[in-house]
């Protein structure tokens, strides 16, 4: 097998531990380059259909785009997809900065829809090369009552070893494509050929690395028009993948305290 078969078998082989193991079971779409190969890869683990909710934690803020994608291959990937909106600014810790407080709107909708549907496990398409916080997480990652992460009491995973005990009353994260790049996630989508949102590609010299919603994302400077042309772009760059967000750009801590308080 080359690089990204290896690749592929590792996540297919975590998406049917979590079926197996987990009783109710929803993988998070975020209709992202990420979660579109997340979806991809499930729908290879099972044989074309994904056996599990599609949920999408609406803010109501992402580009047009991201949603008529999100309505076609919903329907094209036939998918169970569920919608639940975030709650409005003012449910949110006011003492986060504003793109923080503003993302955070979707941890609020995110435990309005655990409590809705029960789930007891929520595949997310996190990569460990995305973020300094997210490279400590887990492949399966307990989350607390409140959905909350705490990183000083993570389980070691060791030797494909994974620890698919759900905490009393709480679930647990299951991350997919922890191991891959942005890198790998473009060269898999290209030669999958996986359908990507047209944002990624440049237009009038910058084009979206990275999506979320439209106050609190911004495009970088890039001559990509081209998935080969990202990945000649990706081997050249040192500018981050997320350098478009503005959360990132705010408090050194304003992420870790998302995640902890059960952020993506």
């Amino acid at each position: 097998m080359d690089h990204l078969d290896e690749l592929e078998a590792q996540s297919i082989y975590i998406l049917r531990e979590a079926f197996a193991r987990l009783k109710k079971l929803a993988l998070l779409w975020s209709l992202g380059k990420d979660s579109n190969v997340m979806i991809w890869l499930a729908r290879k683990a099972f044989f074309g259909r994904v056996p599990f909710p599609a949920l999408h934690v609406d803010t109501g803020k992402k580009f047009p785009e991201m949603y008529a994608f999100r309505d076609r291959f919903g329907k094209e990937w036939d998918l169970d997809l569920k919608v639940e909106p975030c709650p409005s600014i003012d449910a949110v810790d006011p003492t986060l900065p504003p793109a923080a407080r503003s993302a955070a709107r979707k941890t609020e909708g995110l435990k309005w829809a655990l409590t809705k549907y029960g789930f007891d496990g929520l595949i997310a398409g996190i990569r460990r090369d995305e973020e300094a916080t997210r490279a400590k997480e887990r492949v399966f990652s307990p989350r607390g009552l409140e959905g909350g992460w705490d990183v000083r009491d993570q389980p070691p995973e060791f030797w494909d070893q994974f620890n698919a005990s759900v905490p009393q009353g709480a679930h647990l994260r299951v991350h997919p494509i922890l191991h891959w790049t942005e890198a790998d996630i473009w060269a898999y989508t290209k030669r999958e050929n996986i359908p990507i949102i047209p944002l990624y590609l440049s237009k009038d010299g910058k084009r979206y690395r990275s999506l979320g919603d439209q106050d609190i994302t911004n495009p970088v400077a890039s001559t990509a028009s081209s998935i080969d042309e990202i990945l000649a772009e990706l081997d050249g760059t040192k500018v981050p993948e997320r350098a478009g967000r503005a959360l990132d750009h705010e408090t050194e801590d304003a992420f870790e305290r998302l995640r902890v308080a059960g952020y993506l």
